[in-house]
């Protein structure tokens, strides 16, 4: 970090690119988006630094911090380049050059600038360097990131300012509290979420120390500590926010399904990989391909909504996402399923991979109009958002056919092949769109033709035929019923393309039931949806035709009444609803 950096263009090999232009990436391509990450983000931080410099502030101005920063790269290179290149140091650039260009708001601006000054007094401390800043507390409270949380008691509330001395990888915290000076001295330390990992003592008060927890992943060369994130105040996606610490059943909880996940990830659920050999051994590299991620490669895991044990987490995973300024992380609302999650981190990562390739190409102009359907969504989606899409899903296609590869039995068989066939479907119907829409770049057009290569290829291979008739099932209902409550009914010969529909004024959110529960079929079927999921389109028809007596606009009733319709008398007036379902609405009252 103490070097001068050469000015070169940063240009990404052809055969790399059209790795990653499969949905997939070896670990070459992978290593070689990282870096690439590296040198945006020091080109970022070289920008934040230069604006922050002039800025007033009570704490150690930036300059000194840096210095400080720099004393630390040098003594320990390796520790320091990883705190600058983490996630939610990511996440903070972001938001202050967001607050410096007036688009983000916040306590003053001083306070969001000198978590500079926390990341020199946790460089300090990785380095064993010696340090004296003054730092910002929040309630009493000093963040080091990569590290946790440093607590004074009966400190004020809100943001005040501390001073932080650090000697020997010790940490002295003073600031001013209600009866006068406070003072505590830890010794910092991550705290693995392994019994069988040991973990360094901690001089000073427990209650003064709040270490960031890593979730541990076992392999051949050892193991590897993901940070569990539930302290650092840039860890979000948007905005800072408070430490939501996890209770420690809640916090075994993720380590265990963590663990379970990774053994899905690495093929240690059964069975062989298509068309790859064998399943690898425990231990054994982790397969590479779409679809696939070293957890290696995760950076941080962000828990959202949840921080006790009770009530039980639901099986899927209700709320995922991740962010192009912090590279490798994902905040996730577990769930109780080690296959949900694994699915979950596959989808969060596909997004960091396609983000840094946006990263180095414009791979789209984008009007940012919201008019397009996206088969995993309830609202109109712009072409960027239905890039995303289209990549992420593609990779969890990819999951669902490894694990209908290494299914252990018919019922794993039929629910990994409904899923696989329901994304490879979605998918590639999104790669139509995106192929077609006229405002792909040349990288742009290059990466979807690697996409629907991968798709074409996945949509000539087998799938159990009744998982087959489901997942076909399911999208049509899925695309049916967003169409009933998106589509304006206007008629045939209204100037618009199939992509770009006329979109209703009082169109709302709804809740997409129907892609999950038709995954596993009911054994004994009693409503509508169930009927369907099971075959029996003649008996659904009937029942969401009782559904639509007191209420013929329903959307969710009328799109299960068409695709059942059309399951009994295929043909041309079954396809001319299908696609155009708006039409058959009656007009909604009020």
């Amino acid at each position: 970090m103490t070097r001068e950096q050469r000015h070169a263009p940063f240009r990404m090999p052809g055969p790399l690119f059209a790795e990653v232009a499969t949905g997939g990436g070896s670990a070459e391509a992978l290593a070689f988006l990282e870096r690439a990450e590296r040198a945006r983000r020091l080109l970022l931080l070289r920008t934040l630094l230069d604006r922050l410099g002039p800025l007033p502030t009570p704490l150690t101005p930036t300059a000194e911090a840096w210095s400080v920063l720099k004393e630390a790269a040098a003594a320990a290179p390796d520790p320091v380049d990883r705190l600058l290149l983490a996630p939610a140091t990511g996440g903070w650039i972001a938001h202050v050059l967001r607050r410096l260009h007036g688009t983000a708001t916040g306590p003053s601006l001083w306070a969001d600038a000198g978590h500079l000054c926390c990341l020199a007094v946790s460089a300090s401390v990785l380095a064993g360097t010696e340090a004296d800043l003054r730092v910002p507390l929040t309630d009493g409270g000093l963040c080091l990131p990569g590290l946790g949380l440093a607590r004074l008691p009966d400190v004020g509330p809100g943001v005040t300012v501390g001073h932080a001395c650090t000697h020997k990888r010790e940490l002295t915290l003073t600031a001013e509290g209600a009866d006068g000076e406070v003072t505590v001295t830890v010794r910092p330390f991550t705290e693995p979420l392994r019994e069988d990992v040991p973990e360094p003592l901690a001089t000073g008060s427990q209650e003064a120390w709040l270490p960031l927890r890593t979730l541990i992943h076992l392999t051949p060369s050892g193991p590897v500590a993901v940070p569990l994130d539930d302290l650092d105040p840039y860890r979000d996606l948007d905005d800072p926010l408070p430490s939501a610490r996890l209770e420690e059943a809640e916090a075994v909880a993720w380590q265990r399904l963590f663990e379970e996940a990774a053994g899905i990830l690495a093929g240690r659920d059964g069975g062989g990989t298509k068309g790859g050999g064998p399943a690898p051994e425990r231990g054994a590299a982790v397969r590479t391909g779409p679809g696939r991620v070293d957890p290696a490669l995760i950076r941080a895991v962000v828990p959202w909504g949840r921080t006790t044990a009770l009530p039980p987490a639901p099986p899927t995973v209700r709320v995922s996402a991740s962010s192009g300024d912090a590279f490798g992380a994902m905040v996730i609302a577990r769930p109780s399923s080690a296959l949900a999650l694994a699915e979950t981190l596959v989808h969060e990562f596909q997004h960091s991979k396609l983000a840094a390739l946006l990263h180095l190409f414009p791979l789209l102009d984008d009007d940012r109009a919201e008019r397009y359907y996206a088969p995993w969504r309830h609202d109109p989606r712009h072409l960027s958002g239905l890039l995303h899409g289209a990549y992420a899903f593609t990779g969890v296609a990819g999951f669902w056919r490894d694990r209908l590869a290494d299914a252990p039995d018919e019922r794993a068989a039929d629910e990994a092949g409904y899923h696989f066939a329901l994304r490879r479907l979605q998918s590639r119907l999104v790669v139509r769109t995106l192929r077609t829409s006229g405002r792909l770049t040349a990288p742009g057009r290059a990466l979807l033709a690697g996409l629907a290569r991968t798709l074409d290829d996945w949509l000539r291979e087998p799938v159990p035929p009744a998982a087959l008739a489901r997942a076909r099932t399911a999208a049509a209902l899925h695309r049916t019923e967003w169409r009933l409550r998106n589509v304006a009914p206007v008629p045939d010969g209204t100037a618009h393309t199939p992509d770009t529909p006329p979109l209703r004024s009082d169109r709302a959110a709804w809740a997409d039931v129907r892609t999950h529960a038709f995954a596993t079929p009911s054994a004994r079927p009693r409503t509508a949806d169930e009927h369907l999921a099971a075959g029996d389109p003649a008996t659904a028809l009937a029942r969401y035709a009782d559904a639509l007596t007191p209420d013929p606009t329903d959307p969710h009733a009328l799109a299960g009444w068409i695709v059942a319709h059309a399951a009994l008398e295929p043909g041309r007036t079954s396809r001319r609803m299908l696609a155009r379902p708006e039409l058959l609405q009656p007009s909604r009252s009020g």
